[in-house]
This record gives C-alpha cells, sequence and structure tokens, in this order.
C-alpha cells in the first residue's frame, strides 16, 4: 500500500512560514541537503503530492515550469518539471477548476481522501498542504512519517502548526539532519 508523508515547514514558534534569516538567501547551484532529502531524492518513488487550496495554488504560481525564471539553476527546472508531472491533489471546498495539468481537486473528509488515495494504483504520497491540513493529519494521524524542516527564526505571525488537538498523538524519530543553513530536518514515523 502507499506511504503517505506530511512535510512540515515551519519557523522555531510552530509558524507555517518562509522567512528570510542572516543564512538564507538565493538558491544554490546545487539543491541544499535537504532539500534533496525531502524532494529531490523522492522523485521516482513519490507520484502523487497533495496539497491544501492555498498551498496549491501558490506552488502552481512558483513553482510550475511556467515560472521558470530565466538563468536558474538545473536542479530547480528538475524541480519545476517534477512539479507539472506529477499526479497534484488541490484539496478544496472552494475551488472548481484548475489548468494545472495532471491536477485534481478533491473536497470531503480528509482521511476518506487519504485512504482513497493510497488505495489507488502508483508510488507513494506527500502531502504538501500547509498548517491547517498537517494540523488535522496530526491531529487524526494519518499520515505515515512526517518530515519537520525547521527553520532557526522565531517569527511571531503567519499560520500556525499546532492548535486544539484531541489528544495526543505519538511519533518516533527516525532520523535527524542539520542544514547548512542552520536549519534542522526531524524524520519521525508516527505510532499506531
Amino acid at each position: 500500500m502507499r506511504k503517505i508523508t506530511a512535510n512540515v515547514y515551519m519557523t522555531l514558534d510552530g509558524r507555517g512560514a518562509f522567512p528570510e534569516y542572516p543564512t538564507s538567501g538565493p538558491p544554490s547551484t546545487e539543491p541544499n541537503p535537504l532539500f534533496r532529502n525531502m524532494w529531490y531524492d523522492r522523485f521516482d518513488d513519490v507520484t502523487t503530492v497533495v496539497m491544501g487550496r492555498r498551498s496549491f495554488l501558490g506552488h502552481q504560481r512558483t513553482w510550475s515550469e511556467q515560472a521558470l525564471e530565466p538563468g536558474e539553476a538545473a536542479w530547480l527546472l528538475d524541480y519545476r518539471r517534477y512539479l507539472d508531472r506529477v499526479d497534484k491533489v488541490c484539496l478544496s471546498h472552494r475551488l472548481t477548476s484548475t489548468d494545472w495539468q495532471n491536477s485534481r481537486i478533491l473536497s470531503g473528509d480528509l482521511a476518506e481522501i487519504l485512504a482513497k488515495l493510497k488505495r489507488e494504483k502508483g508510488g507513494n504520497i506527500i502531502l504538501e498542504g500547509g498548517p491547517a491540513v498537517v494540523r488535522e493529519c496530526l491531529r487524526r494521524n494519518l499520515a505515515d512519517d512526517y518530515w519537520f524542516f525547521v527553520m532557526p527564526v522565531v517569527y511571531g505571525k503567519g499560520p500556525r502548526y499546532w492548535g486544539p488537538m484531541d489528544g495526543q498523538t505519538t511519533l518516533s524519530l527516525v532520523e535527524t539532519k542539520p542544514g547548512k543553513n542552520k536549519e534542522i530536518l526531524l524524520h519521525y514515523e508516527a505510532v499506531r
């Protein structure tokens, strides 16, 4: 059966934001090791990416091949091409259509949607949903593992990953990796 990985990008105070900090900057000629772990090395085994509406629209605007910047690093073009060709699922009650190739819009109960996707043929699934979707996924223990990309910033604004939960969710640490820009990658498996 297909595996669901939830990617979480957050500041130290649990905000779903991408702030600038002294060691962040323009993309290098090679993907940083943490990006390579979360995405680049998984291009062959992940065939579906699930996103919330805002995340989906932001990815389309920023990361589709149509948004290509002249002279950008080749690895970014590879990432853009991957996102264009992978099966993309947008979770939305508002959006009714999209022109991004290989995309579909689904609405309803998150657990039912993810269970249906797991039964479909294909490789693994990345949940790139944004704070509300990831929080619901954690609250209901819907993902098989979680990759937390933690940035060295207390940001104080933006959407929060952490909010009211019905109970405890326990995760088991698989690995930690430091990033060259002082970020840290925490890889956890769900405990069921």
